[in-house]
């Protein structure tokens, strides 16, 4: 499915309250899950002891890290949403991040947006606020649900 476009602020306005989406699926591999453990510096061994996570761990496999399951988000972007008519857009970060359920090695998420606000905040500034929520093929709950924070300048 081709991406929704918006162009100008009106048609940003217009998303609030709409779900888009999902995205594709998308594997989340052991190799993914390691390099995040080195890029983070984050080597707890639920994430990247497999031995250990088949006896000791309540999932049976590793997980990925919440925040590698945060990062992803911005992967699943394009494929949802795309905009046009703005100068400059730009991550202005996140609100409420929460991780409902695990993400185990080797499975597959995907993400929608629901558009919650779109505020003027001045000097041709608006702050749009979006619900990301990540879901694991399988699981009832998401493995994470976030509001990210953006800004637009028109």
């Amino acid at each position: 499915m081709p991406p929704l476009t918006l162009t100008g602020i009106d048609e940003v306005r217009d998303t609030v309250g709409k779900t888009i989406g999902p995205s594709d699926w998308r594997e989340v591999t052991q190799e993914m899950i390691d390099t995040f453990a080195d890029l983070s510096g984050d080597h707890q061994w639920i994430h990247v002891d497999r031995e250990r996570a088949k006896t000791e761990s309540p999932f049976g496999v590793t997980i990925a890290h919440g925040n590698l399951t945060l990062a992803a988000i911005d992967g699943f972007r394009d494929q949802l949403l795309q905009s046009s008519g703005f100068k400059l857009g730009v991550n202005y970060g996140w609100n409420k991040v929460r991780f409902p359920a695990p993400v185990p090695a080797g499975s597959r998420i995907r993400a929608s947006i629901e558009t919650v606000s779109v505020d003027e905040v001045g000097d041709g500034w608006f702050q749009v606020v979006q619900r990301w929520t990540v879901e694991v093929e399988g699981s009832e709950k998401p493995a994470c649900v976030a509001d990210s924070v953006g800004r637009l300048l028109a």
